[in-house]
Order: C-alpha cells, then structure tokens, then sequence
C-alpha cells in the first residue's frame, strides 16, 4: 500500500491519495452501501472519492491524516485474514481520534494489533486504547482489577484469554464465578435446585464462553470440571491452583468475601476481577470488596488495574452516549 500526502498546515484544507495493493478487499473495506467510507466521512469531517484501488481524502490537514490511519489500519486487518465490521470501523475510529495526554504514544492504528487473543470460533483483536492495555495485563499479570461500565469488554475478554489458556495447556481449569445474590433476592427464596437458582445470575458468563467454543466443547468441559461456573460463596476453603479464575460483578462481594476469593490463589494460576464500582446493588454501598480491594492493593507487584470508562464502551455507540448521560463525561473510576 502506497501513499502520495499532499504538504499542508493543520487546519488547511488538503487532499491526500491512497493506493491499495489488493483491491478484491476494497469491497469488504469500503462495507455494504460504502457503509465503513460514510461512517468515516462522518466522524472525521473528510470526503472520500474512490477511483479503482485508489481513494482521494479530502479535508483538514490532520483530519485526513486520521482517515488515512483508519483506512489503512481496517486494510491491513483484511490483509491478515481477520474481519471487520461496524463495531470494529468504529474501534479503530475512536482510537484514532482519542485525545491523548502530552508525552504519551497514541496507539498506531494503522498496523494491526499488537495483542489478540485466539480461541476455538474466533480471534479477537483489541477495540479501543484500554483494551490493549487491558489485553497484555491478561497475558501478564497474576490479579487484574478490570474497572469500568458496562458494554467496555471486561469479562468477555477475561473469558477469551482464560479460553485461550485452557485450549493451549497453560492453565488446567477455567473457574467463572460471580456473587449470587444482587438486587435484595436471596437464593433461598427463588424455585429450584442450587443449579436452577443459580444460572439466571451466571448467564453473562455462560454467554461468553459459547462465544468462544463450540457448544459441545463448553457442555463437555463443564462435565469434566475443566470449566466450572459457580457462585463466590463455592471458593471458601478451596485453593485454586493451575487455574485461570475471573469474578464478575465484584463490585457486589462484602470485604470479606472479597479477602476470601482473593486468597484463593493457588500456584500457576491467575485471576480477574471485573465490576462496576458506580452498579452497587449492596445495601451498604459504602462497603464493596471492589473497592476496598483496589484501595489496598493498587501498586502491588504483580497486580494490574485497569480502568475503563465511557469511551470504551463497545457496544452500540449509543450506549457509551448512555453511560456517559448518567455518569458525566469522565466515567472512568479513579
């Protein structure tokens, strides 16, 4: 792929000539209706022309050096096999344009990513800044605390890594927990056995690991026991050894309960912890083990915080627009 930019000042109108050395994945590039070209004209105030393998950007010096960065970078993942869709144009658009404090490297949207993470169905890349940062604490720290709202990947990409490690013999078992009682019920009070009461609260869990492994493989692993799924209360007195072990929703654990899990940890084992220190469903929410835990232990060696907030949100554009109505336009938790 070949470039021809055109000399021009920041904030003067320029015009910059991309050339692809592949066009049979211009199609898949441009999207349906040239949906990706329009998506992008319209987020970075460029216009797009294309002529055969080549496309003419126009627009303010700065902005069409963006666009070229999205361009390329959506290319080059073509170039690799991998697919894109709205919800990946829209990643790579707003780490391209995410404002990044003076000294600090912005991430090279134009090269593929430098993480992913492989399971059985999919290979899954990273969809904006912190989920990089995110990926490499997953392949390399003992704890994460993995903060933020909903919809930023959290526990879905916790899941893929444990997914990654179990299919490749690094860790022996993949341990899904969460607290079992939110929102004032108690399980006492719901039908069925522990199992049946159980499950409506771990079904984001179930969710995600279906996302990565056929479903077959998931029923057949649960009845081994190399995949278990349970509520925290089931950690106490167990050590987890040889484990990838992640809990979900732990801004809804006590201190205690928190101290319990945390001291589970077994050798060759590594855990994540995701919540929502701003979604406590505690009577007391002064006293989430969420955030006593990161109050205590952030800095230690060996443990990794990571905090998201409402530009990370991959779901609907839509929903980070949300969050960020309810929670005020810094939603990452400090």
């Amino acid at each position: 792929m070949s470039r021809k930019p055109c000399p021009a000042q920041p904030g003067d109108r320029a015009r910059l000539e991309v050339t692809f050395d592949k066009p049979q994945l211009l199609g898949r590039l441009f999207g349906e209706y040239d949906q990706n070209l329009v998506a992008i004209e319209n987020r970075l105030g460029v216009y797009i022309a294309a002529r055969g393998n080549k496309l003419q950007i126009e627009g303010e010096a700065s902005a069409i050096g963006r666009a070229r960065e999205v361009l390329t970078g959506l290319y080059n993942r073509l170039v690799q096999g991998q697919e894109i869709d709205t919800g990946a144009v829209e990643a790579v658009i707003a780490v391209a344009t995410e404002p990044t404090p003076e000294g600090i490297i912005r991430a090279d949207v134009s090269q593929p990513p430098s993480v992913m993470i492989r399971t059985r169905k999919k290979t899954i890349v990273p969809r904006s800044s912190t989920q990089i940062h995110y990926m490499h604490a997953l392949a390399s720290s003992d704890i994460i605390f993995a903060l933020g709202p909903a919809g930023t990947g959290k526990t879905y990409l916790a899941v893929a890594q444990a997914v990654q490690q179990l299919i490749n013999g690094s860790v022996d078992r993949l341990i899904l927990s969460r607290p079992a009682v939110e929102a004032g019920e108690r399980l006492g009070f719901l039908p069925g056995d522990m199992k049946e009461k159980v499950d409506p609260y771990l079904r984001p869990l179930y969710d995600a690991l279906y996302d990565m492994l056929p479903t077959e493989q998931v029923e057949r692993r649960i009845g081994s026991g190399e995949i278990e799924i349970a509520p925290i209360a089931f950690m106490r007195g167990r050590t987890l050894a040889d484990a990838f072990v992640i809990l979900d929703e732990a801004q809804n654990t006590t201190p205690a309960q928190m101290k319990m899990f945390l001291t589970r940890f077994g050798m060759n084992s590594r855990m994540v912890i995701c919540g929502d220190p701003k979604q406590i469903d505690l009577p007391d929410i002064g006293k989430s083990g969420l955030a006593d835990a990161v109050g205590r232990l952030e800095g230690i060696e060996g443990i990794s915080t990571i905090r998201f907030g409402a530009a990370d949100v991959v779901r609907h554009p839509i929903v980070g627009r949300i969050v960020e109505a309810y929670e005020g336009p810094d939603s990452a938790p400090r």
